[in-house]
């Protein structure tokens, strides 16, 4: 058994709904969302209180959270109602964690209109709407709380299921009713459910169709009726204590994820974007953690005055791509929650320019194979943009983000470090020891730091270590240009890019970027790099070049203020984001792999316990750190992971191991 192909990355059907009394109607399916007595009691009596929550919320003293999913997320009712139940019953310390599919996810305005019902859900519900997110196929992670997190699975709830990489302790079986919805409650979805359950979860679900009775018993679920709620007199419970196990990784076995272990304390190398993002991902989750850096906080590529919130997508659909959307689409709504007064950042859009006819025949390409919402991403002409950027530019067509922007990633680093749990300690990490109690890392003054969990976040010196030195990492220098606008002089009110990139003037100065060379560590400025900037700036918005010059700004190459970094990318330009694999143990577990590339395995692959990293972002780190920091810490803390199991294997830094076997 292998995960089963991810779906079109395109947007979903909205559902037509009908009103009654307030409470909305489907029309496709012809049955109600929630009862028309009262739809938050039927929920707490059908899936609260048959799945024993009020109790077992009271009780979990696990330092993992509570893990419930649903299969059908409808209007939120019963998510909120968990959430709800949480707050009121789990001690302090607890934290849950909320998985929910849904095919055809209502507008926002829907689902304000169907939650208002019940005012005292109103702060819930506003949490709720505030990170909504766009209608498409996927894995959206919500932060609802500090304690609390929603995974909203976009997409039919079986093929969701398949590919979801996590646990429940508890299933909400929820949906339209089997005989409306027949398509959705075959053995397929029981099957699915079964294999991401941990021995002992429990199910509710408010009816007893046979089809339904049948399907849970085969996939392994024991179940009983149990008084149902209002006029259904019956609805079924129970629990599954043996789940089958997960196969889905035979094909390859490298990948299967290691054991989960104590995560009490973390220590984390290097203090950018990847590191900070790192760090307040595992101190929300209670870890201890320690930041090493040897110079200070974004003193590398996270360092830049203004960097530019975007992605460049390939025409055809790839995991890369996969991935950096939903990366784009993770970092919009964690700097909204985050940072909700935009002082670190700004959702401004974000206009990807097509300089010459080939960009412009890969961006339409890329349009039609994607049918995104135009609120995520839309073809546009130089009509559409002239208010916002200042002039038609020479270019005839541009991909355009309304919901991307610019961030200010030295100031978000420093937000991110300041976050309690979190201890920034100046030093040079220059070994790694293993320990009884995890690991040690040892300074170069010759102190060592000890925890169970290191991550390892420091750009192109992350395979600095031992443990990491088989991971290639490219080094690249990328160098940006500072330009003082002068009186009268306006720059574009959205991020503009081409082959350059140029954002809103930040505090009177326009920041204009980056050179990219590759295999170059040298962070001094250079006038050719200037240069080079000041070519793209005027290629790309010559009237704001000629205004520039007209009111005598200071153009200057050899004088021109800025700063260089350096970045790191792998050969395949996806970030590492994982655990760290031995890379002995898996050239003598695969050798094979250099004679025939197609031969099977049993053995899991052997990983350093304790040991990850979050490295090659390139420049695009803002779209891909922080997802890769949920990533990392979902894994560590034994919690569902933010995407789906290919992305997960496609972002294993394992993968270039097996690459290079495979090449002999």
């Amino acid at each position: 058994m292998r995960f089963p192909p991810l779906p079109a990355l395109e947007a979903l059907e909205r559902p037509a709904l009908g009103w009654e009394n307030g409470a909305p109607h489907s029309q496709a399916f012809d049955d109600v969302y929630f009862s028309r007595q009262d739809g938050r009691a039927e929920t707490e009596h059908v899936f609260l209180d048959a799945n024993h929550l009020p109790q077992r919320f009271a009780a979990w003293r696990e330092a993992r959270a509570f893990v419930i999913g649903e299969t059908g997320f409808g209007t939120g009712l019963n998510m909120l109602c968990a959430w709800a139940c949480f707050v009121r019953q789990a001690p302090p310390g607890a934290r849950l964690h909320l998985i929910s599919t849904e095919k055809y996810p209502l507008a926002r305005a829907s689902l304000a209109r169907a939650l208002g019902a019940w005012p005292e859900l109103d702060a819930y519900a506003e949490a709720l709407g505030r990170q909504w997110p766009n209608a498409v196929a996927g894995i959206h992670r919500l932060r609802l709380d500090e304690r609390v997190t929603l995974d909203l699975h976009f997409g039919d709830a079986a093929e969701r299921l398949r590919l979801l990489d996590g646990k429940v302790d508890a299933w909400f079986l929820d949906g339209f009713a089997p005989a409306q919805n027949p398509d959705m409650w075959q053995p397929e979805l029981f099957a699915a459910m079964a294999a991401r359950s941990r021995p002992g979860a429990t199910f509710a679900t408010f009816t007893c169709a046979g089809m339904v009775k049948r399907g849970l018993k085969a996939a392994g679920f024991e179940w009983k009726k149990v008084p149902g709620y209002g006029r259904k007199r019956e609805m079924l419970a129970g629990h599954i204590d043996a789940p089958p196990v997960d196969t889905r990784r035979q094909a390859t076995p490298w990948f299967t994820p290691p054991a989960a272990r104590a995560a009490q304390s973390a220590v984390v190398v290097g203090a950018g974007i990847a590191g900070a993002s790192t760090a307040d991902a595992l101190a929300r989750r209670g870890v201890k953690v320690t930041v090493v850096e040897k110079a200070a906080p974004a003193s590398g590529g996270s360092g830049n005055r203004q960097g530019a919130l975007y992605v460049k997508l390939a025409a055809d659909t790839s995991l890369q791509s996969r991935f950096y959307l939903a990366g784009l689409e993770h970092s919009r709504r964690w700097l909204e929650a985050l940072d909700p007064g935009h002082t670190l950042w700004q959702p401004s859009g974000v206009l990807q320019l097509a300089p010459g006819s080939k960009e412009a025949a890969r961006q339409r390409r890329f349009c039609a194979h994607h049918p995104l919402p135009e609120a995520l991403v839309a073809l546009r002409k130089p009509r559409d943009w002239r208010e916002n950027v200042g002039e038609d530019t020479p270019v005839e067509q541009g991909l355009y983000y309304s919901q991307a922007g610019w961030v200010r990633p030295a100031a978000l680093c420093h937000r991110l470090l300041a976050r309690p749990g979190v201890t920034l300690k100046y030093g040079e990490a220059v070994a790694l020891e293993q320990a009884d109690s995890g690991w040690r890392v040892v300074l170069a003054g010759g102190q060592a730091l000890e925890a169970d969990q290191v991550v390892i976040a420091s750009a192109h010196l992350a395979n600095g270590f031992a443990q990491t030195e088989a991971l290639p990492l490219q080094p690249v220098r990328g160098q940006v240009s500072e330009i003082p606008l002068p009186d009268g002089v306006a720059s574009p009110a959205q991020v503009v890019c081409a082959k350059g990139y140029a954002p809103p003037a930040l505090d009177g100065v326009l920041t204009v970027g980056a050179s990219f060379v590759p295999n170059d560590t040298d962070s001094r400025l250079r006038a050719e790099d200037h240069a080079h900037n000041l070519d793209e700036l005027k290629a790309m918005l010559p009237e704001l070049y000629r205004a520039l010059e007209d009111a005598g700004a200071a153009l200057d190459p050899a004088r021109m203020p800025g700063r260089a970094a350096i970045r790191a990318a792998s050969p395949d330009k996806t970030p590492y984001a994982g655990p760290v694999p031995d890379a002995d143990a898996w050239a003598a577990d695969y050798a094979a792999l250099a004679k025939d590339a197609t031969r099977t395995f049993s053995a899991p692959g052997q990983h350093f316990p304790g040991l990850w990293i979050s490295a090659a972002h390139g420049s695009r780190g803002l779209a891909s750190a922080p997802l890769c920091a949920e990533i990392i810490a979902s894994r560590l803390c034994d919690e569902p992971l933010p995407v789906e199991g290919p992305l997960a294997d496609h972002l294993h830094p394992g993968r270039r191991l097996i690459r290079a076997l495979e090449r002999g």
